[in-house]
Parts: structure tokens; sequence; C-alpha cells
């Protein structure tokens, strides 16, 4: 009797995983990051930029990728006020840089590209 109810746990765990899993993979998509990507970085963690909270961006950049650590980080060139800050940033930090369209915004500046010193 004792295996019967083990085996039913076990199988209704099981059925668990795979929905939560089927639930997951349908709402994530992994990005596809390569070294000298631009990427914008998120200010989430950032307490040393400068000036009011509410006025503060909420990305930086657009940033170059130096490396890739495993399937889940990233290593970015840092430079002026992030310099002390770490480098390598978890994906869920980072979002691909797309520059804005010149025909839907002629007056906009392009963003300044940061370069890392070599």
């Amino acid at each position: 009797m004792l295996d019967k109810v083990k085996h039913h746990a076990k199988h209704c765990m099981n059925d668990a995983f795979d929905f939560e899993k089927q639930k997951w993979d349908k709402s994530h998509k992994v990005p596809d990051f390569k070294v000298g990507d631009l990427v914008l970085v998120s200010t989430l963690n950032f307490n040393n930029i400068k000036g009011p909270k509410n006025l503060k961006y909420s990305y930086v950049g657009p940033l170059v990728i130096a490396d890739l650590h495993g399937t889940n980080s990233v290593q970015v060139d840092l430079s002026g006020e992030l310099e002390n800050k770490h480098p390598t940033l978890l994906f869920s930090l980072i979002k691909p840089y797309q520059p804005a369209d010149k025909e839907l915004f002629p007056l906009r500046h392009p963003t300044p590209l940061t370069v890392p010193p070599v």
C-alpha cells in the first residue's frame, strides 16, 4: 500500500514539474547575446548614479559585451560613473540596444557609443 502511495505521489510531482516547465518555456526566451553586441544595462542596483532617484534613467548605455560567462551572464565594458561597478551582469539586467529610427524620430540625436579603452 505504501509503495502505491509513493508511486502516485511521484507521478503527481512529475506531472506538476512538466506543467510548470511548459508554462515557463512558453513565456521565456533565452536571449542570444554575442561578444561585441551593444546592450543597455539596468540601473536597478546602481546607487552611485548622481541625481534624484525619480529622474534616474532605467537603463544606461549602449555598452559593448566583452565576454560571455556561461548561459546567464555577460561581462560589459563599463566607463564613467559606472567604473566602480562589477562588470559581470545577469541577462535579466540587460537588454539589446536598438538605435532610434531616423525616419520616425528625425530630431532625436544619436546616443554616443561608449567605447572601452584599449
